[in-house]
Order: structure tokens, then C-alpha cells, then sequence
């Protein structure tokens, strides 16, 4: 079988970013083949895939090491598998922990296609000493955000700055003509669901106590998630956030998915203790800010709580004082100002055509 382009994504984020590339490349080049560790995104796209992205995909500190062997059998069996395709390039999307190391084992098993990956690792908050393995093994890299290219100032890696193509896809959303509408984006994991749902549950409710005409929608991604009947659910995120005149969410992409939207959200994430304590004083990963939108900026954009922070009481005080807080429509619009870029630059596809020379 012949591939052209293999394409490795590990979560949710990015394989809504992969199926947005391949179709940009499929209309430039209709007859390309490629083959994918894939989600449904990219799946549902005409590929082949390879591996189900699912089995790929675990959270907390914990948990990566309770599955380390599933993970190993599923690394060897996708390195494999490249090595015997020979694609002419190999795209990485996201995923550090798993993609990084999956391009140093083909380097060192002699694959020598264009490596590309896009999407940059977090080297700005922890992991600097990847800059190095990157600078060596890759051939490409793109990043979404502008200030991530002078982390690789002095290398002689072609780094790309390509945008956000979030802010492309989320026309620009007015804070007026909103519903009384409180939405709960729980995250996409079951893990992240058990973790962050239950509390934000109950926040809810206490608000609804406060104002019986708010409506709390919640944001699902699978059938099986339980809500009190009082509450709707959605598979539809995008009309929930141009509708909602608040949200509470897990923390990840769907925050900047809301900043763009222009939603007000309470950004969180429920963390183990002993999860937070490896990310602290094992790992070192100490920022001034761990929301999405915050990192961006460069201030905050949303109010965030993690960990210990986080409790019933600080989610319901946050929310509360959100509310009253018409300041952060014009610090969602300075945020997407940041992210924009210039429409004549090439397209993301263009610069993976012309780095594999096709």
C-alpha cells in the first residue's frame, strides 16, 4: 500500500486540527493518500486508518502510568507500521508526551521522510531540554501562538508560525442578544467528566436557586453522560456558546473555543493531590497562568481555578462575580486580535506541500 502522508493524533484537539489539514490538502492535491492514527473527525474523512486515536488516550500523571504497557503496545505496533509504509512524511499532532518520542524512535530506526510537527509542545512552561530532541529530529515545526517561535530563536529549526485556526473557524460573537443561558462544558474524557461534572452540577443549581429563569444547558460528547433532568444537554457546542451568556468549563481548547466565542467562562480543572504535587514539585510546572486564553494573553482573560483552588464555594464565587464583569468581552476581542494573522500568508497546507516538495 502506498501513503504519502501518515498523520499521528492522540486527542479530541487534535484530530478536529488534523481533519481541518488533510481537508486543506485534499483540495490542493485530490489524489494524495493518507493514512492516520485517527478520531472520528479525521475518519470520517477519505483515509485510511490505521489505529482508533481512543486507545491512545489517558489523563492525569496516575493514570499514564497505570497504562504505560497498553501505551508501549500501541507506540511499537503505530512505529512499525510507518517504518513499513515509508510514507514521504509524517505528520504529529499535539500529543508531546507520546509524539515527540514516536519521531525520535523513526529517526532511530532509520526513517528518513519529513518529520513535521504541528502544534507546539509546551517547552515556554516545562520541558525545555525538548527543544534539542526537536531541533534534531524534526524537519518542521508549526505553532498555533506567536510568542511560541522565539522559544526556538538560535536553533536551526524551521519553525512555522501558522495561527490559530480556531480563530477562522469561530466568526467574531457580540455580548448582546445572549439567552439567560448558563453552559457546562464538562471536557471530553470520562475522567476529566467524573472530575469536573459533579461540581460543576451543583453550582449550577445553587445559580438556578438564585435565578429561576436561567437555563443550564450542559455540552456532552457521549450518550451516556447523566444530567439532573432538570438541565438539557447538547452534542452541538458551537450554537451553546454563541447562545450562553456564561459558561463554566474544564479546562483545555474549549476555553479558547469560548474566548473566541466571546463567552464569559470560569476556565477549571479537578486535580488529583497527587497529581498536582508531581505537576508542582516533581515537574516544576509553576505558571502565572494555566487557562488557555490566560497563557495567550498574557493576563487574565478568565477566571481560573485548578486544583486546590478549586472548590464549590470559589467555582460559585467566580461565577457570581463573572457575571457583573462586562470588561471581558473586550479582553476576548484583544485576544483574538492576538491570534489573528495576515490572510496573504501561505495556508498550512501550502507549507506542508512545499516542505515535502510534492
Amino acid at each position: 500500500m502506498t501513503i504519502d502522508l501518515f498523520f499521528v493524533a492522540g486527542e479530541m484537539s487534535g484530530d478536529l486540527h488534523g481533519a481541518s489539514l488533510i481537508s486543506d490538502l485534499l483540495k490542493h492535491k485530490p489524489d494524495l493518500k493518507i493514512g492516520a492514527v485517527a478520531g472520528p473527525r479525521m475518519r470520517a474523512l477519505p483515509i485510511v486508518e490505521f489505529f482508533p486515536m481512543e486507545k491512545l488516550q489517558v489523563m492525569g500523571f496516575l493514570d499514564v502510568l497505570v497504562a504505560l504497557p497498553k501505551i508501549a503496545r500501541q507506540f511499537f505496533a503505530i512505529r512499525n507500521q510507518i517504518l513499513a509504509l515509508n510514507p514521504k512524511a509524517v505528520i504529529c499532532i499535539d500529543y508531546p508526551g507520546f509524539n515527540l518520542r514516536l519521531e525520535r524512535s523513526l529517526r532511530k530506526k532509520g526513517y528518513r521522510g519529513k518529520l513535521i510537527h504541528s502544534i507546539c509542545p509546551t517547552v515556554w512552561a516545562w520541558g525545555k531540554k525538548r527543544i534539542g530532541h526537536m531541533e534534531r529530529d524534526l524537519d518542521l515545526l508549526l505553532t498555533l501562538f506567536p510568542f511560541e517561535k522565539r522559544c526556538f530563536e538560535g536553533t536551526k529549526l524551521d519553525v512555522q508560525y501558522i495561527g490559530h485556526p480556531l480563530v477562522k473557524a469561530i466568526p467574531e460573537s457580540g455580548e448582546t442578544k445572549r439567552d439567560n443561558v448558563l453552559a457546562l462544558f464538562p471536557g471530553s474524557r470520562q475522567k476529566e467528566i467524573e472530575r469536573n461534572l459533579p461540581l460543576q452540577i451543583r453550582v449550577a443549581q445553587e445559580l438556578v436557586r438564585q435565578d429561576p429563569s436561567l437555563q443550564v444547558v450542559v455540552s456532552i460528547g457521549h450518550p451516556s453522560v447523566q444530567v439532573p433532568p432538570e438541565f438539557q444537554k447538547t452534542y452541538e457546542a458551537y450554537p451553546l456558546m454563541r447562545r450562553a451568556r456564561m459558561a463554566l468549563a474544564t479546562s483545555g481548547t474549549v476555553a479558547l473555543e469560548l474566548a473566541l466565542h466571546n463567552t464569559p467562562t470560569v476556565v477549571h480543572f479537578a486535580i488529583r493531590p497527587i497529581d498536582q504535587f508531581l505537576a508542582q514539585k516533581v515537574f516544576r510546572i509553576n505558571l502565572p497562568f494555566y487557562a488557555l486564553p490566560n497563557i495567550v494573553a498574557g493576563e487574565r482573560v478568565f477566571p481560573e481555578l485548578f486544583g486546590s483552588q478549586l472548590t464549590e464555594n470559589t467555582l460559585l464565587k467566580e461565577a457570581l462575580l463573572l457575571r457583573e464583569d462586562s470588561a471581558v468581552f473586550s479582553r476576548c476581542k484583544k485576544l483574538r486580535k492576538l491570534l489573528a494573522i495576515n490572510d496573504k500568508e501561505p495556508s498550512i497546507a501550502e507549507i506542508i506541500m512545499r516542505s515535502v516538495a510534492f
